[in-house]
């Protein structure tokens, strides 16, 4: 590979292949896993609200559907690329496997700027797109979710159109759904959850005490503003700095969750807060702090900044912030780093939990959901952690080493590749 090569696809080929060689994976397995099973390119006509028809280019990537159906989220991104796709959607496929959860990877994207998109026009692209793949997926194919943009009400359009098509109440093709339509309690802070549980998971490993220790976190969507908040009253963090795509604000005396909101809904970001100091991401990255939680977009650490990084975990709860020259300089300086597809494995274990109560129509209340979250991201935790002493290897090598061998194992027990 390149050296700092950036393509998203590259860098998860580049990490499987280090995980097949690891494992001595037959060649034939090798490069079976490597690309995606299926994957779909679509144009989508939408009419605006103006009278007008634009054509949106979407995407959906079924990877690996060895260990059960794809899953995995559906981006609205206006910098969207079949190659974030593909990646994202073989980090799904180790996202479930690491996780044990019966399912596959899949991934799914358009390119548009829903900022720009008024709720009509972003109503008719959400069915627009289900038209196109409602007759590859389903409860039993590939079952989709929100991601970057896209939300619950948007699932549920997609839901709506899927339904009127198949003439069908299949509630259970959508994850993330509204509560009013079959979606599970605690799932809008479920990827958050599950990272949260991994930090104290780690903290565990190091001997670390959390109570009162300093954190950054990159990136103030649903994930990161989730992660504030679980940061502070599950395990006692005092957070620090906080960035979104506008910039960053840092507090040495922490930043209060509500505070922020508050902030937020009147300011329109996260920066300019009364009694806080407007630094810019790359600072929020390099801060002093005991944990640092990226929690935006892919290639956030790299060759470039990542020796300058002080934290003692890194804990990814975006996709991909890490690229493999940045892994190497991290390791060497000892920083504890909890890989995306282990940290942020929450979301799509409660969006299991959410396709189990849509199948049997018997709904867990939050506190029931969040002690199962609890249970599956700590042994899954274990388990990479166990394999990372047993063969020496950092926890990302690791991570992968423990999933692939659950997916190459399913894809040869079919007969699929000897």
């Amino acid at each position: 590979m390149t050296k700092e090569n950036l393509n998203p696809f590259e860098i998860a080929q580049h990490q499987l292949d280090e995980a097949a060689e690891h494992l001595q994976l037959a060649p034939a397995m090798h490069a079976f896993l490597r690309d995606p099973m299926r994957e779909f390119h679509f144009s989508i006509p939408v009419r605006m609200d103006d009278g007008s028809t634009r054509i949106f280019k979407g995407f959906r990537v079924q990877y690996n559907d060895a260990r059960g159906p794809a899953k995995g989220g559906i981006r609205f991104h206006p910098d969207e690329t079949i190659d974030t796709v593909r990646a994202l959607a073989a980090w799904m496929t180790w996202k479930t496997a690491v996780a044990d959860i019966p399912l596959g990877g899949g991934k799914g994207g358009v390119i548009c700027n829903p900022r720009e998109l008024s709720q009509t026009e972003l109503e008719r692209l959400a069915r627009g797109y289900m038209r196109r793949i409602a007759r590859f997926i389903g409860g039993t194919h590939d079952v989709p979710a929100p991601d970057v943009y896209t939300n619950p009400q948007i699932m549920a359009w997609m839901l709506d159109e899927y339904e009127a098509i198949k003439g069908t109440h299949e509630p259970g093709v959508i994850t993330g759904k509204p509560l009013p339509l079959g979606g599970s309690a605690g799932r809008t802070a479920a990827t958050a959850m599950g990272g949260i549980i991994a930090i104290r998971e780690a903290a565990k490993t190091l001997g670390m005490d959390l109570q009162g220790a300093t954190c950054a976190v990159q990136g103030y969507g649903n994930v990161g503003s989730y992660a504030v908040k679980l940061a502070s009253e599950v395990l006692g963090l005092k957070v620090v700095a906080v960035s979104d795509e506008f910039g960053a604000t840092y507090s040495k005396d922490g930043l209060q969750y509500d505070d922020l909101n508050r902030h937020l809904r009147r300011a329109g970001q996260v920066a300019g807060m009364d009694g806080t100091e407007n630094i810019t991401n790359a600072d929020l990255l390099t801060l002093e702090v005991d944990v640092l939680i990226p929690a935006a977009i892919e290639n956030q650490l790299t060759g470039r900044n990542a020796s300058d990084i002080k934290a003692k975990i890194v804990a990814e709860l975006a996709n991909g912030p890490t690229t493999p020259d940045a892994d190497d300089i991290l390791n060497a300086n000892g920083v504890f780093i909890i890989p995306d597809f282990l940290c942020n494995a929450g979301g799509v274990i409660v969006s299991y939990f959410e396709m189990v109560q849509n199948s049997y129509q018997l709904y867990w209340d939050e506190e029931d959901v969040n002690r199962q979250l609890d249970r599956k991201m700590s042994q899954a935790f274990a388990g990479v952690y166990k394999m990372s002493q047993a063969q020496g290897v950092d926890m990302r090598v690791a991570a992968y080493l423990v999933a692939v061998q659950r997916v190459a194992e399913a894809v040869q027990l079919r007969g699929w590749v000897a």
